[in-house]
């Protein structure tokens, strides 16, 4: 089973970064307020970004890596991934 590292654009145009098995399940959740605690207060208006990884615990590593970096370098993973033919996310 494949696991995903995602980013959602909230609507005080913050980012929020999370990990799952099925990306348009887990927005879901995030919208109608079952998500996370931090969506809750953020709601969020649009999945932005999406990477696949083979595994849960390579998916925590990423997820890790992609919350320790700056607003600025998260901004250009997102632009980079939209720009990828095929991405669903580049809306």
């Amino acid at each position: 089973m494949a696991w995903w590292v995602y980013m959602l654009r909230c609507r005080d145009g913050s980012l929020y970064t999370g990990v799952t098995t099925d990306v348009e399940r887990r927005f879901a959740q995030h919208r109608a307020g079952t998500g996370a605690k931090y969506t809750r207060s953020h709601p969020p208006e649009a999945i932005v970004y999406r990477e696949e990884l083979p595994d849960k615990p390579a998916a925590l590593r990423r997820e890790l890596a992609i919350k320790g970096l700056r607003r600025e370098a998260k901004l250009r993973l997102i632009e980079n991934a939209g720009a990828a033919p095929g991405n669903p996310d580049s809306r």
